[in-house]
C-alpha cells in the first residue's frame, strides 16, 4: 500500500518539475521574439532638409535692387528718411529659423510701389522629408494661383528673359521693352483698353529658379479709374520657399503698369535671392 501511493506522488512531481520547464521556455521565447519586432516597426528617420537657418529678410535685398523695383527711393531727400525707407519693415514672426519676411511701400512722382519678400523653412515631423514636405507646400500654393495652360510662346520667353544666370539687370529689361516698336507691352501703358497680358507674359511656371517656381500676374482695379499690377514670382529651393510680391499703381489716371518691365524686375530678384540663400 504504501508503494503505490508513493509512485503517484513521484509522477505528480515530475509533472510539475515539467511543466515549469515548458512554461520557461515559452516565456523566454515570447521575449525574443518582441525584441526583433519593436525594432523593425520604427520608422526611418526623415531626410533633413539642405537649410537650417534663413538670412535676414530685409537685408537680402540690395540698395540697387531696391532703387529698380521702388523708383521713388530716390527721390525722396530726407536722407534718414530714405535710409528707412531702404530698411524696410519686418513681418512679425516668432521663430525667425522657421519664417521670416519684409515689406518695402514707396510713393514716387509716377507711381506707388509696394514689395514684399517671404522666405518659409519647412520642416517635416513625418516620415516624409524636408524636401518633400516643402514641394507638397509649393505645390499647393501653385494650384492655387490657377496658372493658365503653357504654350509655345510662353515657353519660349521664359527659356529667354532674364538670362539663364538670372544676371539681367532691370535697365536692360526695360531697354528691351522699349526697343521692339509696337509691343503689346509698350501699348498696354498707354491705355487701359489695351492692358490684357501678352501671351508670352502670361502667369506660367518657370525654369532655372531653384527646384520648381512660378509667376503670376495680375491687373485689378485700386478704384475707379486706376489700374494695380501685382506680379508674384514663388520658388522652392530644397525646403524653402520664397516669395515674392510686387505691385504698382501709376499716379495718373488711365496708365498701366508694364508688365514686361515688372517681371523682369521681380525674377531678376528672385534670382539674387537664391543666390543668398546658396551664399
Amino acid at each position: 500500500m504504501q508503494r503505490k501511493a508513493y509512485v503517484p506522488g513521484v509522477a505528480v512531481l515530475l509533472a510539475a518539475l515539467l511543466a515549469g520547464c515548458t512554461g520557461s521556455s515559452s516565456d523566454d521565447g515570447a521575449t525574443d521574439d518582441s525584441k526583433p519586432g519593436g525594432s523593425s516597426s520604427t520608422a526611418p528617420a526623415a531626410q533633413p532638409g539642405k537649410y537650417r537657418t534663413l538670412p535676414e529678410a530685409c537685408a537680402a535685398v540690395d540698395h540697387g535692387t531696391l532703387d529698380s523695383l521702388l523708383p521713388g527711393i530716390k527721390q525722396i531727400a530726407d536722407e534718414e528718411q530714405r535710409e528707412t525707407a531702404y530698411e524696410g519693415t519686418a513681418t512679425l514672426t516668432y521663430d525667425t529659423d522657421r519664417r521670416v519676411g519684409c515689406r518695402w511701400k514707396v510713393e514716387s512722382t509716377n507711381a506707388t510701389d509696394h514689395l514684399f519678400v517671404d522666405f518659409e523653412r519647412v520642416v517635416s515631423y513625418d516620415s516624409v522629408s524636408d524636401d518633400s514636405k516643402a514641394s507638397g507646400l509649393y505645390a499647393g500654393k501653385e494650384t492655387a494661383a490657377d496658372l493658365p495652360e503653357p504654350s509655345a510662346s510662353a515657353s519660349s520667353e521664359s527659356e529667354e528673359s532674364p538670362d539663364a544666370d538670372g544676371s539681367a539687370s532691370p535697365s536692360d529689361s526695360a531697354s528691351a521693352s522699349g526697343s521692339a516698336s509696337a509691343t503689346p507691352s509698350s501699348t498696354s501703358s498707354a491705355s487701359p483698353s489695351a492692358s490684357a497680358t501678352p501671351t508670352s507674359l502670361q502667369p506660367r511656371t518657370l525654369d532655372g529658379l531653384g527646384d520648381e517656381a512660378y509667376l503670376n500676374d495680375t491687373l485689378s482695379s485700386a478704384g475707379s479709374t486706376a489700374q494695380q499690377r501685382t506680379v508674384t514670382v514663388v520658388f522652392r529651393t530644397s525646403n524653402v520657399i520664397v516669395t515674392i510680391e510686387y505691385d504698382e499703381q501709376p499716379a495718373v489716371t488711365g496708365e498701366v503698369p508694364d508688365s514686361k518691365e515688372m517681371q523682369d524686375r521681380a525674377r531678376n530678384l528672385a534670382a539674387k535671392l537664391a543666390d543668398t540663400l546658396d551664399g
